[in-house]
């Protein structure tokens, strides 16, 4: 299977704070397949580390690489893609 690899910004209006940095992580480590998480060109992050993605400092308007490999990584992605888009602090 191809790496699918996909850069999108993050949408939160308080960037990828612990609330939507543990939903994200947590899909991630539901899909079950390996995927990882980078800001701008810096190294990559396992995604389903929240530890790891609160780390990276993510705020609104950010740039994020998302990659992930094997079975259904598209879907992954793009769902993955999606709660970073989200605002999920809009009221």
């Amino acid at each position: 299977m191809p790496q699918i690899t996909r850069t999108v910004r993050i949408g939160s209006s308080h960037g990828l704070h612990a609330r939507p940095a543990k939903l994200f992580a947590q899909a991630a480590k539901d899909s079950g397949i390996p995927v990882t998480i980078a800001k701008d060109a810096g190294a990559p992050v396992n995604a389903a580390s929240i530890l790891g993605v609160i780390a990276l400092g993510l705020d609104q308007g950010d740039y994020v690489t998302l990659s992930a490999d094997g079975a259904n990584a598209e879907a992954t992605v793009d769902a993955l893609a999606e709660l970073l888009t989200t605002d999920h602090d809009a009221a």
